[in-house]
């Protein structure tokens, strides 16, 4: 049991060392782990799984295929043609799949605000390049973990909701995979979108 917090320590302390190759991420990662003892042992976890995730099972034949899946939830868009497709083809329920569709746009808005204000640099680690473009370099929360999220929770009464919570994990780990997002940005735009959905939803 006692590898595990030495992994945690060497990849803290490599990462706090060197690590980022952006100023502006390395400057926000010191800053994580100079924070106090709560902040500090999630950044110190947030760094051994993004590098797990980030150096294992990649290969052309796979990144290709999760780069374009991932590409499909930028600013929500597979969730919000999923509304309006729902909307348009499903008459009975329109007004549930349009309600689904402003809480995943509200929580993509939220999250978008969120981001501005914590201001969070994206992971940029010393030879784990991101696979992927991002529209802007803020990372916490994650737009695509917060809108998925919220998708999965608005069009569970309306869809089987084990495949679309597999969707929605899936589209919020890609972003891990891809190297643009901690893992907490995950939990924490994950959380978001399911709140705000949530409190959207009508008994």
């Amino acid at each position: 049991m006692a590898i595990f917090p030495a992994v945690i320590d060497a990849t803290s302390a490599a990462a706090a060392a060197a690590a980022a190759a952006d100023p502006a991420a390395r400057s926000s990662l010191r800053a994580r782990l100079r924070a106090g003892p709560l902040a500090r042992a999630i950044a110190r976890v947030d760094l051994v799984l993004y590098r797990l995730l980030r150096q294992h099972g990649h290969d052309a034949a796979l990144e290709l295929p999760v780069r374009r899946f991932s590409s499909l939830g930028e600013h929500a868009a597979i969730w919000l043609v999923l509304g309006a497709v729902g909307a348009a083809l499903d008459g009975r329920r329109r007004e549930r799949w349009l309600r689904g569709a402003r809480s995943v746009l509200l929580a993509y808005a939220l999250n978008t605000l969120l981001k501005g204000i914590v201001r969070r640099k994206r992971p940029r680690l010393e030879k784990l390049p991101a696979l992927i473009s991002t529209p802007t370099s803020l990372s916490f929360p994650s737009a695509h973990a917060s809108s998925s999220f919220a998708a999965a929770r608005a069009y569970s009464t309306l869809l089987p909701g084990g495949p679309l919570y597999a969707g929605a994990a899936a589209m919020a780990l890609s972003r891990v995979y891809l190297g643009v997002h901690y893992p907490s940005d995950i939990a924490a735009g994950a959380l978001l979108g399911t709140l705000v959905a949530s409190a959207g939803r009508r008994p």
